[in-house]
């Protein structure tokens, strides 16, 4: 675009009032009500967002594919019938889950539950060293140091139970969760300095979405310009 024509789209601006860079506001295709709009009911619309990927994690994309036997079988044995499978996309950890990461997990729950009462949750989440015991074998060595020892700090936790390894993915999600709502200003930091004796009281992810869980609010919580809002539109306070 050369000067000249540059001056005339300005003048064209001036002169109809209006502006190139101008956008225009989304609108429902039932009822042609504009969305996020106060002059026209004020119905908010959120945009979608593009889920963040985990710290650790890595992701893999879903697919379909044919579960079971499509050929024949030279020994006859046909003993399946192929069916169609959908796997979902999902998020799985660049490595396995080392003895150093279900320490601090172990570290956390001694924290927030020290009192007596919430001892059989503490001793619940306990790995079973003694799974390295055999009868053709020694492995005592392995028994007393394997999980807390600093040279196998990123070797793989074994003992873990699969009810201790889902508690310890939802241990994981609200401490991710937590610290990015801390990191956006949202949640005060120094709210995660003392964790002792909270017992249920601290952050839980569920909780903090239902709206159950307050947490102490930080300096952009606090503002005006609040993003956090409930399906209706309404700022929520934090």
């Amino acid at each position: 675009m050369n000067l000249k024509n540059l001056a005339i789209l300005a003048i064209t601006v001036s002169i109809t009032g209006t502006s190139c860079f101008h956008k225009k506001a989304e609108q429902s295709s039932v009822t042609g009500w504009n969305y996020n709009d106060s002059k026209m009911g004020g119905f908010q619309v959120s945009k979608e967002k593009e889920q963040r990927t985990g710290p650790g994690l890595v992701f893999v994309q879903g697919g379909t594919f044919t579960m079971g036997a499509t050929q024949e079988d030279v020994m006859r044995d046909w003993n399946n019938v192929p069916r169609r499978v959908t796997v979902n996309s999902f998020y799985i950890d660049q490595t396995e889950v080392a003895n150093i990461h279900y320490r601090e997990y172990l570290y956390w729950l001694n924290q927030v539950f020290d009192a007596d009462e919430y001892k059989a949750v503490r001793e619940a989440a306990l790995p079973d060293t003694l799974c390295w015991r055999s009868e053709l074998a020694y492995n005592e060595p392995m028994v007393e140091y394997y999980f807390r020892h600093p040279s196998y700090n990123f070797y793989p936790v074994v003992g873990v139970t699969w009810k201790q390894a889902h508690d310890f993915c939802l241990w994981r999600s609200d401490r991710v969760n937590e610290k990015a709502l801390i990191d956006r200003g949202y949640i005060n930091p120094n709210s995660v300095k003392n964790l002792t004796g909270l017992g249920q009281e601290n952050f839980n992810t569920k909780a903090y979405l239902m709206g159950e869980f307050q947490a102490t609010p930080d300096k952009k919580a606090r503002s005006k310009s609040n993003p956090l809002k409930n399906p209706n539109g309404t700022p929520v306070p934090r």
